[in-house]
């Protein structure tokens, strides 16, 4: 398979991008590399970690914070975040990883790679691998076979690694208790809360107001902004050129037969008594026994459905057991075997899984079948012509940046090729204001360049863009007559703050000498509120999600029915006190046991594998480049 993958690479496909796929290559967010084509930016045990390395690592989490933060992120949160020590320590443990499997002998045959490779979703048309499908992802992403073999297998490894090191972690039924305990507790308390808006006769004065601009001139810091000129190399500009004919169509189909397949499918119905997979017999059968029963009822006219809304232990109970269609390799063997074996209308006899016993209902069962080249046709041809237009646009852009090679040179070849240079007013972070079908990111592309010099070719979902930044404005702090009102406005609120938090820290005291919230509410003339039972989990009754809070809250005890000190909330500073403590039932944990300790390996697991990493790093010899992290 993989000797095949790599001669099926070899045709020219699309080169967009693809946020879906494993690997990320967005050139965003790392600044100009052209003076840094070669070269390392640190050494793990005397392997280098290459500039392309980082370059790759740092680009893959930019782009997970921007689809995090969105429209909010700027500089001081990059910073604040500190990207490039993420992606220089994410490298780092890898190459440790590479070199202990290496150390331990620990290897992935072609046959586990190819495996991998089929089970990745993106690389799938209806559940099944496409080869087409696969290729065209990676030259999208500017990844030959080879390439990204090479990373699966690395991540292969490092899964073998961790499987083994970590493999052997247990938990106690004690520990899934007290966990359980702790995550099910419930608290009831009473607050009340000061709300800074609600202190209104506050008028700074004018000395007041300077002397705050004086300490906080940062935050009125304008943001800078720049001007960029760009060419946008549009596909459908290209569509003229591009003539598909029927022999392509029926090449396309020829070699693409796994795409235009639909593969058998059964729409079922099912009840899950739930058994572990190394249940005691006793267990085995008593579910068998149970299901068995379930089994009876629905021969003897029981409707399938309302019986799975009341025995099913499967998520699904709640629509009836409704599976909806799938195909055989999406259920667990013995459950497809089953399920592919029979009519519609039938019911099975108790099919054993490792997740339990099933009943299974078939509704209807759709043949495999495949579209023929005539139906096909009008969306290969829309496809070819997608490609092809996408392939005439991305070489002009190259052909045009190749070219290129000074400052000058961008308007000289647009000339040249009749091309229109476009160019943008200023902007800030968040992008031009118009134009341009992405301004985030190409906002973000564009303030990573120097000015006047020529971008990499960019893609933007819109096709391709070669960008120069032609001026750029820092910000500057203003003067304060510019920004007086919004100063004074801001010292109003920092004075309400204050006045809250102060009332609330004298209501707490006035508790904690002994007297109660429903008594010194009354005598401050404040609503005590009683929120009712609540959970670590969900938001706060009357409140609303305050993390906070919540957490002073499951700390109270009967003894202490104060925290130390007043919370800051969303709407202002709280004053809580305990009403009343409920633990959870025990006859609940035992049905929930074994899905605790399940999740609670895993976590176990991870804190397991860090702190071996963590070791690993204090014997290794690690040097990062003076300066790379400044």
């Amino acid at each position: 398979m993989l000797k095949l993958m790599r001669e099926k690479a070899s045709s020219l496909l699309i080169k967009i991008l693809l946020g879906a796929i494993v690997v990320v290559f967005v050139f965003w967010g790392v600044g100009s590399f052209r003076s840094q084509r070669s070269g390392n930016v640190a050494f793990v045990n005397d392997q280098p970690i290459t500039v392309e390395e980082y370059r790759q690592s740092y680009n893959n989490l930019m782009e997970q914070v921007r689809r995090r933060f969105g429209n909010n992120l700027n500089d001081e949160m990059i910073k604040m975040l500190q990207l490039k020590k993420q992606a220089i320590d994410s490298l780092i443990n890898q190459k440790l990883l590479l070199q202990e499997a290496d150390k331990l002998n620990f290897r992935v045959s072609d046959a586990e790679l190819s495996d991998s490779i089929r089970k990745i979703g993106a690389f799938q048309i209806d559940g099944v691998f496409d080869s087409r499908r696969y290729n065209d992802l990676l030259n999208r992403n500017r990844l030959t076979p080879e390439a990204f073999e090479a990373m699966q297998r690395e991540s292969l490894l490092m899964d073998k690694l961790r499987s083994f090191i970590a493999g052997s972690v247990k938990v106690s039924d004690q520990e899934a208790n007290e966990w359980y305990k702790w995550d099910n507790a419930l608290v009831n308390i009473d607050f009340v809360v000061f709300e800074p808006e609600n202190y209104k006769d506050i008028t700074p004065s004018v000395e007041e107001i300077k002397k705050f601009f004086d300490a906080h001139k940062g935050e009125y810091k304008t943001e800078p902004r720049i001007k960029v000129r760009y060419l946008h190399f549009a596909p459908d500009a290209y569509a003229s050129k591009v003539n598909v004919t029927d022999e392509d169509i029926n090449e396309y189909y020829m070699e693409s037969q796994e795409e235009f397949k639909t593969p058998a499918t059964v729409k079922a119905r099912h009840i899950l008594i739930k058994v572990d997979a190394d249940a005691a017999p006793e267990a085995v059968e008593k579910a068998r026994i149970k299901a068995r029963d379930i089994l009876k009822m629905a021969v003897e006219g029981g409707d399938f459905a309302d019986l799975a809304k009341k025995y099913s232990e499967c998520p699904s109970k709640d629509k009836g057991g409704d599976l909806g269609s799938f195909t055989r390799e999406s259920m667990v063997k013995p459950f497809a075997d089953k399920a592919f074996s029979m009519k519609a209308g039938e019911i099975s006899d108790p099919v054993r899984t490792r997740f339990g016993w099933h009943l299974i209902k078939v509704e209807k069962v759709n043949k495999a079948s495949i579209t023929s080249r005539d139906e096909a046709s009008d969306e290969i041809r829309r496809k070819l012509i997608n490609d092809k237009t996408r392939n005439l646009a991305y070489d002009e852009a190259a052909t045009v940046y190749d070219a290129s090679v000074d400052s000058d040179s961008l308007v000289k070849t647009a000339e040249a090729r009749n091309l229109k240079l476009l160019t943008t007013d200023y902007f800030t972070q968040k992008g031009p204001g118009k134009g341009v079908k992405n301004p985030l990111r190409f906002a973000s592309a564009a303030f990573d360049l120097p000015v006047m010099e020529i971008s990499d070719i960019q893609e933007f979902g819109d096709g391709y863009y070669l960008l120069q930044v032609i001026e750029k404005i820092d910000g500057k702090i203003p003067e304060l007559k510019d920004v007086e009102k919004k100063v004074g406005a801001d010292l109003i609120k920092v004075k309400q703050d204050e006045k809250a938090k102060a009332d609330a820290d004298n209501f707490l005291a006035a508790l904690k000498n002994g007297k109660s919230i429903t008594d010194e509410g009354k005598q401050s003339n404040l609503t005590v509120v009683t929120t009712g039972f609540f959970d670590r989990k969900r938001s706060i009754p009357k409140i609303g999600y305050e993390r906070k809070i919540t957490e002073a809250a499951f700390k109270l005890s009967n003894k202490e029915k104060t925290p130390e000190r007043v919370i800051k909330g969303k709407k202002g500073y709280y004053v809580i006190a305990l009403k009343e403590i409920k633990e959870p039932d025990s006859e609940d944990f035992d049905k929930e046991k074994s899905k605790i300790k399940e999740k609670l390996i895993e976590e176990k697991k991870s804190r397991v594998f860090a702190e071996w990493v963590s070791q690993i790093r204090e014997k290794s010899d690690i040097s990062i480049e003076k300066g790379f992290l400044d």
